[in-house]
């Protein structure tokens, strides 16, 4: 893996490069597994419902493969980091948990416009609520490796080569 011109082993130990990098820390790598578990999970449980039972619930069915879109959108990001990727994941887990709590309470409040369940239906009760957490969890991860990221200096630059 490449990273600031240099090359890192597949699983080779965090360095203060990695600071800005959510996704490289020992939670952030946790982190971001259990998000690829989600796109996976929610991507394929979308692509069967929108091919076999469209008609029986079309918006739950398009929201569940909305939140696998999102879940790829704040992998990707975390993974990335840098200021690109770092504001990449904000922006889609902030997107996560805005629609976690939106589809959640209609899903309680409005049961007919929800005839099957999505990912975030219930605040995600059928994946054990894990769809409320897991945003929590990855604001309060790029807040803290935002503070990493500031505090660490930048990467050294080689010394120049002399004549």
């Amino acid at each position: 893996m490449r990273e600031h011109g240099r090359s890192r082993a597949l699983g080779a130990p965090v360095t203060d490069a990695d600071a800005g990098a959510p996704g490289r820390s020992g939670a952030g790598r946790v982190l971001v597994a259990v998000y690829g578990t989600f796109a996976l999970a929610a991507g394929a449980r979308a692509a069967v419902q929108l091919s076999t039972r469209f008609s029986e619930a079309p918006v739950a069915y398009l929201l569940s493969a909305f939140a696998a879109a999102v879940y790829i959108v704040a992998t990707i990001g975390l993974v990335r980091g840098g200021p690109g990727g770092r504001r990449t994941a904000l922006i889609a887990i902030t997107v996560e948990l805005v629609g976690v709590l939106a589809v959640g309470t209609l899903s309680l409040t409005d049961r007919a416009a929800f005839p099957d369940e999505t990912v975030w239906s219930g605040y995600g009760r059928g994946y054990y609520f894990v769809p409320l957490v897991l945003p929590v969890l990855g604001l309060l991860l790029l807040r803290r490796s935002g503070r990493a990221a500031q505090k660490s200096p930048p990467p050294k630059s080689p010394p120049p080569k002399s004549p």
